[in-house]
């Protein structure tokens, strides 16, 4: 049986004075240009809903400016939300406070980010081990451990090796080896391959893929390639001006999809990747 992990609810994300303006009637049917127009208010989220199911990998996908990337800092409370709930474990945390949030971030969620984050001055294990040594685990151990994640994602022998000593795709690796070493429940990833070469870009889509089927983790992955999203994800929400335009598995979005934006971005997935995912759901 299924089990929620994360629940989002009527989530809303407004930049600007006095954002609480876009919730009166006379602005409740009118369109996000307009609302910038007449109250200089940029509506990032709106009216956002969804669930995400313990263990589930769940996609948002839209292109730049869709809200994608404020809905996953909002999952994170790097942002704020204006309006709405995101309950993680039968908790709005939301309503955390401040000691309460820092201990959600370092015990139950992990980002991935495109641009690595990796530092430059400390070799591969010790970037891997990074977020252990905030939470004060002795060296030895959080050692052994960041081994541990190193040779899961396919780095072993690489530990004492220089940052600048890897491709693109290694240092990946390590950002996601170093998030799986402070084991969270939860994993967002932020557009993680966008940076790749795209042959390397699909060769970590595999390896993720085949990655989770191990490791089981609830990951909300945020993409702009349709393609991507197909791939490695179970459900796909497709966001366009701050709203889930479709929310559906990636058959149901390429079978079925909403509207003419829907349908523009499933013209370019191939006949080879339908059969697959056909044979997958089959």
């Amino acid at each position: 049986m299924k089990e929620t992990h994360i629940e989002v609810k009527n989530l809303w994300k407004v930049f600007g004075k006095n954002p609480n303006q876009v919730f009166e009637d006379s602005y409740s049917t009118k369109s996000r240009s307009e609302i910038q127009s007449e109250l200089n208010l940029i509506t990032a989220l709106r009216d956002v809903s969804f669930s995400v199911d313990k263990g589930e990998t769940f996609v948002v996908m839209g292109l730049s400016g869709s809200g994608k990337s404020t809905l996953v800092r909002c999952l994170t409370r790097l942002i704020d939300p204006t309006a709405g709930s995101i309950v993680i474990d039968n908790k709005d945390i939301i309503k955390y406070d401040q000691n309460e949030l820092r201990d959600f971030r370092r015990s139950k969620i992990a980002m991935v980010f495109q641009q690595f984050g990796l530092l430059p001055h400390r070799n591969v294990i010790d970037n891997a081990a990074f977020g252990l040594e905030i939470r004060g685990i002795k060296k030895d151990s959080r050692h052994a451990i960041a081994e541990e994640m190193l040779n899961l994602v396919g780095l072993d022998g690489w530990g004492e090796s220089r940052i600048d000593e890897l491709s693109g795709g290694m240092q990946q690796r390590v950002g996601i080896a170093r998030a799986l070493a402070v084991n969270p429940e939860i994993m967002l990833m932020d557009e993680p391959f966008s940076g790749l070469d795209p042959l390397i870009r699909r060769q970590m889509r595999k390896e993720l893929t085949t990655l989770q089927e191990e490791i089981h983790k609830t990951m909300v992955f945020i993409t702009h390639d349709l393609d991507e999203a197909v791939s490695v994800g179970d459900r796909i929400a497709i966001m366009r001006d701050g709203e889930i335009i479709q929310l559906g598995t990636p058959m149901e979005i390429i079978n079925t999809p909403a509207n003419d934006f829907v349908s523009e971005f499933t013209e370019g997935i191939s006949s080879n990747r339908i059969d697959e995912l056909q044979a997958l759901e089959g």
